[in-house]
């Protein structure tokens, strides 16, 4: 392991020098490495947008638009738990077959949705993919200190954002062709050779020389605390399927009292899935996970894009599908972008972010409804602008607060908070997904439905996500006066 090092130890000036290259990570040994770690992540990116690109021609063909959130939530969940299993798996199996492991379950899962013949079966196949999705997500971040010398950290992670971008570029194509041609199934089966190509750039790379060993800790896995925040999620989900008030209230209250259980358990255990300073926004590292978790939940919005589009606007599937990767797009250049930049710089990213995503989603929530800009070119334009910044809005701090979570790492706890960083985004990315298939099905999706439904959904959707990060912009401040 290289030696830590908090942000407090050293001088800016000594830690700008210590910031490598582009050229240093992508090429020789360091490139093929890159490759192997990234393309896992890559793979999950491309999936994410398929399956946002084909769900308007998933609920066509075998129903289940009440549910339409949940292939995202589902998702999510599992990938929590898959994630959480990394280190206990990377101490027993290596990184090699970890890794191997982890696509061989992701495939396993597309091939269940690629045959499902109703919602329930597409959702039980994004759960077991979602398993395979949180291993992958989780060695991304859990190799890098691990493959990597500390200053080439920073380009990495913001490589690893950067997947997104080819996501953007894959996802919509492969889902919105199949999906416009009637075949969305075939969308999984495209799956299959990037998923082959990526175990055998896995198995020549990763080996024992390549990546430093994990010690196993003894410690059991806290599964309980797992099952308890994956609890919290599905009763959040469950809100957007109950018909009366109250019994919605009572869903999202149940949800938030089972993830503040498991904050008090974890904070009196021995084995922790966060470290301490994580639970308070005192800390450095307490306000980089709030801070990531109120970007995350606003980002959860894209699922219902396509809808939108395709409903409002008239959109195919593929035309649709490119729209909504505009805003995983935005995060990914912002965070190319904003990577390696001296400290002064990264700290005006760090508090400009939060603003920049809060104005995208309030001009979403204006444009998107075609009520105030009618359908045309003139929305389209402003639409994508919007979807652009919402995903800058994230991307342009992302790589700063990643790294500082690590830097902040107290001796002997660097794999748990790279796994934590994992664990704190899926967590928002699913609390998020629940919360937004329950403000849309409450906002009119379902009731009245149509078009005058999906208009009122739109409009509400967007403009009370923009709150979450609207409360980033406080905290980012915080933050980059601690640096």
């Amino acid at each position: 392991m290289t030696s830590h090092t908090s942000p407090t130890d050293l001088p800016v000036d000594s830690l700008q020098q210590s910031s490598a290259s582009w050229g240093e990570l992508l090429s020789g040994r360091n490139g093929l490495l890159a490759v192997a770690l990234t393309g896992g992540i890559a793979l999950h990116a491309i999936n994410v947008h398929i399956v946002t690109t084909i769900l308007p021609s998933v609920v066509r063909d075998i129903g289940g638009l009440d549910y339409y959130a949940w292939n995202v939530t589902l998702f999510v969940v599992t990938s929590i738990i898959g994630s959480t299993l990394t280190n206990k798996l990377l101490a027993a199996l290596g990184a090699r077959r970890t890794y191997l492991l982890g696509l061989a379950i992701f495939g396993a899962g597309a091939l269940l949705c690629a045959t499902a013949d109703s919602m329930m079966g597409m959702l039980g196949g994004r759960a077991v993919q979602g398993i395979g999705g949180g291993l992958l997500a989780g060695l991304g971040y859990a190799l890098i200190p691990l493959v990597f010398e500390q200053r080439l950290w920073s380009r990495a992670i913001a490589l690893e954002s950067g997947m997104w971008g080819i996501s953007t570029l894959l996802g919509p194509a492969v889902g919105g062709l199949f999906a416009a041609g009637g075949h969305w199934r075939l969308a999984f089966w495209a799956l299959m050779p990037l998923l082959l190509l990526q175990a055998a750039m896995v198995a020549g790379q990763l080996g024992p020389r390549s990546v430093r060993k994990v010690e196993s800790s003894g410690a059991a896995m806290p599964l309980g605390r797992i099952l308890l925040l994956a609890g919290s999620v599905l009763l959040m989900a469950l809100a957007a399927q109950t018909d009366a008030g109250w019994q919605s209230m009572a869903c999202v209250a149940g949800g938030v009292l089972l993830g503040w259980m498991v904050m008090r358990i974890d904070l009196r255990h021995r084995v922790s899935l966060l470290p301490r300073d994580g639970y308070a926004t005192g800390t450095v590292m307490g306000k980089v996970f709030a801070c990531v978790s109120l970007l995350v939940i606003g980002s959860c919005t894209e699922i219902f894009v396509p809808y939108f589009l395709q409903t409002l606007h008239g959109y195919q599937p593929l035309a649709a599908g490119y729209m909504t990767a505009v805003m995983a797009g935005g995060w990914s250049v912002g965070s190319l972008l904003s990577s390696g930049r001296a400290a002064t710089t990264a700290d005006r990213m760090v508090r400009v972010g939060p603003m920049l995503m809060s104005a995208g989603l309030l001009a979403l929530a204006v444009l998107l409804p075609g009520v105030w800009v009618g359908a045309g070119w003139l929305a389209d334009a402003f639409i994508v602008l919007a979807l652009a910044a919402a995903g800058m809005g994230i991307g342009l701090g992302w790589p700063h607060l990643i790294e500082r979570a690590m830097r902040a790492a107290k001796p002997g706890e660097e794999n748990l908070t790279s796994a934590a960083v994992t664990t704190v985004q899926l967590y928002a990315m699913a609390i998020g997904a629940a919360l937004v298939g329950l403000v849309a099905n409450q906002a009119g999706v379902i009731a009245p439905g149509g078009v005058e439904g999906a208009g009122q959904a739109a409009a509400v959707l967007f403009a009370v996500f923009a709150i979450a990060p609207a409360l980033a912009v406080r905290l980012a401040r915080r933050l980059a006066r601690a640096h």
